[in-house]
């Protein structure tokens, strides 16, 4: 979805709206998957990388611009623990029991046009 909404910089308001989000990259090299008995499963993710692409635009009183932008996040580590219920009673569930993650470094690249 669109992000859109406002801040207070400076002397007034800025406005601003990122459009046409789109996930053009995404790499795992280091990923593992292992069962924890009686409890589930454990997730790791290790040096994960992102590249978004958008449309960006702001507005100001004193002036508007726009273009397109890249936002790449890269050496991003995750780890999740994930329940399976083991009950009968219906279909099969996975539950995050928890999440942890440590957010590496991100490149923001916006292209404008004035």
């Amino acid at each position: 979805p669109d992000l859109t909404g406002h801040e207070k910089f400076g002397l007034g308001n800025v406005k601003y709206n990122i459009s046409r989000i789109h996930v053009t990259a995404v790499e795992l090299p280091s990923a593992s998957i292992s069962l924890l008995p009686g409890s589930g499963i454990k997730l790791v993710i290790g040096n994960a990388s992102l590249t978004i692409d958008m449309n960006w635009n702001i507005r100001t009183w004193m002036f508007k611009d726009s273009g397109r932008g890249t936002v790449h996040i890269s050496k991003v580590f995750v780890t999740a623990i994930l329940s399976t219920p083991l009950d009968n009673a219906g279909p099969t569930s996975i539950a995050l029991t928890s999440c942890q993650t440590t957010p590496g470094d991100v490149d923001i690249k916006l292209n404008g046009k004035t």
